[in-house]
């Protein structure tokens, strides 16, 4: 007879993931590095599975197509602050600050400019997480509605060139500035994207 009781063989252990959960997560770490290395028209499904010690099937299983699974290897959530309690003066800083904390702890990030510099796919992603993300929160302290836009693309080339510079290419001067150092460069560029009235 077949014990199907909790405490059963077949039961999960409490605490313990999943198997589909670790394959998943396996697929996607594999899908990020590869992205980042070979750009998104030279990665191949087979060459992801490969790396992630699976056969291909499972990442059609789990992701549908290449499409499908660039789309979840990038989906992050850049976190960006709410800025409508901080004092005007000091939302530069806050900005820069969190975006230089992000990237040091999140590799994603890194990767994803990887690959949105070397292909549409990836430029088109980066693109849409600035767009979704990052515009909506710059509304709040923008004082022109209609400048956010605007203020928000020059926002982006400042962090995302610091990024670029910094974590990707690690330009000497660029990475080897202390934290500190770069907020107290790129703040005021920053705060006067934000707030100052258009030249």
């Amino acid at each position: 007879m077949v014990d199907t009781s909790p405490s059963g063989p077949t039961a999960p252990v409490p605490g313990r993931p999943r198997r589909s959960d670790a394959t998943r997560a396996a697929i996607l770490t594999a899908a990020r590095d590869r992205f980042a290395a070979d750009g998104y028209e030279r990665a191949t499904i087979r060459a992801i599975a490969k790396d992630a010690g699976i056969d291909p099937s499972m990442v059609m299983r789990y992701y549908g197509n290449k499409e499908g699974l660039f789309a979840a290897a990038t989906e992050i959530d850049i976190q960006v602050p709410d800025l409508t309690g901080v004092p005007r003066e000091e939302v530069g800083a806050r900005l820069v600050r969190h975006f230089l904390e992000r990237w040091e702890i999140d590799e994603r990030l890194t990767g994803m400019m990887r690959v949105g510099v070397t292909n549409e796919a990836g430029a088109d992603r980066m693109r849409s997480v600035f767009a979704e993300q990052l515009r909506p929160v710059l509304a709040t302290v923008c004082p022109v509605p209609q400048e956010v836009d605007t203020r928000a693309a020059l926002v982006a080339s400042q962090v995302l060139g610091m990024a670029l510079c910094r974590y990707v290419l690690r330009l000497p001067p660029a990475a080897e500035l202390t934290r500190e150092e770069v907020i107290a460069w790129l703040a005021p560029t920053v705060q006067r994207y934000l707030t100052a009235e258009q030249p």
